[in-house]
């Protein structure tokens, strides 16, 4: 467990470690998330240090707050959650960053300053210190416990063990490792051959996805500013499990010119745009979250495409014309358990309370946009969720009170396993995010 995973950063200053713990402090207290990073917060050679510190100390936090544990004499105080942050931080950096020891420990020690919290200095000193001296034997002694060990909460794991009894150590390896950067490439523009021709061109190597005709994912992650044409809305990043949706729906959209689609619950907007690249539709997207929903007109807009786009709650039906959709995309709020290497602090924030009312708000979004969907149309339910129920056992309670639902998720697809009514995608390391897939057509009870 404590073999060293590569990284191109060779040490930092102060600056960057406080920094991280000034982000992590509100994981760590279940304040907020790492969807608020700003990268901006350091200089810019210092950017990809500050993402990896923040992400990757949440990707190993289950074991690196187990050896926080013993290395203390005594807990932290609530108020102290950002000296806990650099502690884990500095653990994160000996046990899993080629960073010199020597910068892990003294310049994380010394970030506490820059916190106002001088007192800090000598206890996280002298707890890294310690852990130098007595690595194998602490690492050994917090992996006596399995979810500490697997890097998971224990109520995950249980739910996956007892979820996917085959797959579900493969789940929990591929969560605790960095997901790959997936392009789709804008068909509007070139195929995906020649843009991989491009990104050759510009020394960047890529393959082409087996499952998705549009994606392609990267040898290594890259800005984005590096990828041919992004401003000019060529290629956008999306993995390869959620372009997926544009082909469920194809068959519903390609023979329906000027189609009228609901995406429901549509932020960040990566399949609104995928939608719009493919067919020619007249699309409505809406999301509860403003702030959320600015940034798929932000993604249209360097797309070149165009949707209504409208702040409303998609379990109400006031924002409603009344004029039924042929298609409604509903890729539901879920708990995220499928891609919890891009948002490692999942492990953190989600807790098993959470997965029952996120169930009943899925259930109630299904109840609420069945109606607005024609006799005839097709909804596409998605979730990022790897739990049955969230997924399979949703869509079977929804197919047993809606007699008018008919199956239509195809069975003759060389992804995914069949998962009761639908069919679910697992993490894979260096491949697509778990995903789950119900496709469902309105027809006469």
């Amino acid at each position: 467990m404590s073999q060293k995973r590569p990284s191109q950063h060779g040490g930092s200053g102060q600056e960057v470690r406080a920094a991280a713990a000034r982000a992590l402090a509100p994981v760590l207290s279940d304040q907020g998330s790492l969807a608020g990073l700003d990268e901006h917060s350091v200089v810019a050679r210092d950017r990809g240090l500050l993402k990896e510190l923040c992400f990757g100390t949440c990707r190993r936090l289950p074991r690196l707050e187990a050896l926080a544990g013993v290395l203390l004499k005594q807990p932290f105080k609530k108020r102290d959650s950002d000296v806990q942050a650099l502690l884990l931080l500095g653990i994160y950096q000996l046990l899993y960053m080629r960073i010199p020891a020597h910068a892990a420990v003294g310049e994380t020690a010394g970030a506490a300053r820059l916190l106002n919290k001088e007192w800090a200095t000598r206890v996280l000193n002298g707890c890294l210190r310690r852990l130098q001296r007595e690595s194998e034997a602490l690492q050994a002694q917090v992996d006596r416990e399995e979810s500490v060990a697997l890097e998971h909460p224990p109520w995950l794991l249980n739910a996956l063990r007892q979820a996917w009894p085959e797959q579900w150590r493969d789940i929990i390896e591929a969560n605790n490792h960095p997901g790959p950067m997936t392009l789709r490439v804008n068909q509007r523009y070139n195929d995906r051959e020649a843009y991989l021709g491009m990104l050759t061109e510009q020394g960047l190597s890529g393959h082409l996805c087996p499952h998705a005709p549009d994606a392609i994912t990267l040898e290594t992650p890259c800005d984005v500013t590096a990828l041919p044409g992004f401003e000019e809305g060529h290629v956008s990043v999306q993995d390869e499990a959620a372009q997926l949706s544009a082909a469920l729906l194809g068959p519903a959209l390609a023979p329906r010119p000027g189609a009228r689609v609901l995406d429901a619950c549509c932020a960040p907007g990566g399949k609104t745009a995928h939608l719009l690249e493919q067919f020619d539709i007249a699309l409505t997207a809406i999301d509860s979250d403003n702030q959320r929903l600015a940034r798929v007109e932000d993604t249209l807009s360097r797309l070149g495409v165009e949707a209504v786009l409208e702040h409303a709650d998609a379990t109400q039906r006031d924002w409603w014309s009344g004029t039924p959709f042929d298609a409604i995309l509903l890729d539901a709020p879920c708990s995220g358990t499928g891609v919890i290497r891009r948002h490692p602090d999942i492990k953190k924030l989600r807790r098993k309370d959470d997965i029952r009312p996120l169930a009943k708000l899925q259930r109630q979004l299904l109840d609420n946009l069945w109606p607005m969907l024609r006799e005839g149309g097709t909804l596409l339910y998605a979730t990022c969720s790897v739990l049955p129920e969230e997924n399979s056992e949703q869509i079977e309670a929804f197919l047993a009170r809606t007699p008018n639902a008919h199956v239509t998720t195809p069975s003759d697809v060389a992804w995914g396993i069949p998962s009761g009514a639908g069919r679910q995608l697992f993490p894979a390391q260096s491949s697509h995010d778990g995903f789950f897939y119900a496709r469902l057509e309105k027809r006469t009870a």
